[in-house]
């Protein structure tokens, strides 16, 4: 799935006005590397994002890309941490499961069916963004996913610490590359993920913490499918701007 940035009025809500401005300003579209994803058959096309543009400026700016996916899965993906031993690494392939490595940050979570990927890919230094304010971002986003979805006790946790959490239990899982200024990767949501997967790890190398996911939380079955539009509507408020299709005629 893809999407783009385009105006928003000034009295929309005050989440993410910090990114809004920084979106705002008249940018070509950056030309990013390509994002080496896990196994995605469902990928959903990419979403533009356009910035909202400054006074006397053209209607609209692409400030990016947004890559959605549901993969197949099960895959461990390896940050520049690593997280996997080599025996760790057999026995999870024993077990069916894929192993790769990847170049972004974090340690090895599982990917797989009932998850949330979303791959923001841009120009941090043409936005005027720090590293960490886009991790803040997309924490920022999952937060309100949740909220959205009725669950109000979820909250992010001050640095060295990544991600989403309910409680001590982790939803949602951030790992961002960024390499000559331009992001890749990004955050893996739990909606009906099978966490067993998680059991045969240290999850996000966490000692005595725990995952959840929107289905066990909210103890009915949510699909990748049944978030999307709430995601996007978290995606659009937190960074201030309008998805467009590649589809769209716009």
């Amino acid at each position: 799935m893809g999407v783009a940035l385009s105006p928003r009025p000034e009295n929309q809500q005050e989440a993410g006005r910090m990114h809004a401005a920084a979106l705002a300003m008249l940018l070509p579209a950056p030309r990013a590397p390509r994002s080496r994803a896990p196994r995605a058959p469902r990928a959903r096309r990419p979403r533009r994002p356009r910035a909202p543009p400054r006074p006397g400026a053209p209607s609209e700016t692409e400030a990016g890309a947004l890559l959605l996916c549901e993969p197949a899965g099960p895959v461990y993906t390896g940050g520049l941490r690593g997280g996997l031993t080599p025996e760790e690494t057999t026995r999870l392939r024993a077990l069916g499961a894929e192993v790769r490595a990847t170049g972004r940050g974090g340690l090895a979570p599982p990917h797989g069916p009932g998850q949330l990927l979303c791959h923001p890919v841009l120009d941090l230094r043409r936005l005027g963004l720090r590293l960490r304010t886009h991790v803040a971002a997309l924490e920022a986003c999952a937060v309100r996913l949740c909220e959205l979805r009725g669950l109000q006790g979820a909250r992010a946790r001050p640095p060295p610490y990544t991600g989403v959490w309910l409680g001590e239990r982790k939803i949602c899982a951030i790992g961002v590359r960024c390499g000559r200024h331009i992001t890749s990767h990004g955050l893996a949501l739990n909606c009906s993920t099978d966490l067993t997967w998680f059991e045969h790890i240290v999850p996000c190398g966490l000692v005595g913490t725990g995952v959840t996911s929107l289905s066990e939380a909210l103890q009915r079955l949510i699909t990748v499918d049944e978030v999307m539009p709430s995601f996007l509507v978290a995606f659009q408020e937190t960074f201030k701007c309008t998805l467009i299709s590649e589809d769209s005629p716009s």
